[in-house]
């Protein structure tokens, strides 16, 4: 059962990384180069289909991770797995502090009602989003390493 537990927890926040590397440096670079307020009305729609999601998502992976390291306490790995918790905790309190914040405005804007700096707004949603990424694929390759 532990193996099952060990494998599941891996794959989620493998595609979770996944999703995220996706958002950081393949979705946005395109949305980036549409035309006029494309790029913004991109980055709304994403922000609301996204953000019902990842919560979940995280706080998922976060609560596997958790169960992986107390089921697997006496296993060889269990401090890769705890490491790899703590930081997927990093990851949930970076995203409610900082990125939850500027998506949860910015997924309200459309061209009419967007502020003045919005663009300002989304390079700093950017910029937090790659130390997120690189904290989660660090989460990732533990429980990675932490299999063998």
């Amino acid at each position: 059962m532990l193996n099952a537990l060990e494998v599941i927890t891996t794959v989620v926040v493998g595609v979770m990384v996944g999703v995220e590397f996706s958002v950081a440096f393949v979705m946005n670079r395109i949305f980036n180069t549409l035309p006029e307020d494309s790029d913004q009305l991109a980055r709304a729609h994403g922000g609301r289909m996204l953000g019902a999601v990842m919560p979940f998502w995280y706080i998922g992976s976060l609560v596997l991770a958790a169960i992986w390291a107390f089921a697997g306490w006496h296993r060889h790995g269990a401090g890769l797995v705890v490491t790899a918790g703590g930081l997927l905790i990093v990851s949930v309190v970076m995203s409610v502090l900082l990125l939850v914040p500027i998506n949860n405005r910015g997924k309200t804007w459309t061209p009419e009602n967007r502020p003045a700096d919005w663009k300002e707004q989304m390079n700093r949603w950017d910029r937090y989003h790659y130390v997120r990424v690189a904290v989660i694929i660090a989460a990732f390759t533990l429980l990675v390493a932490a299999l063998v």
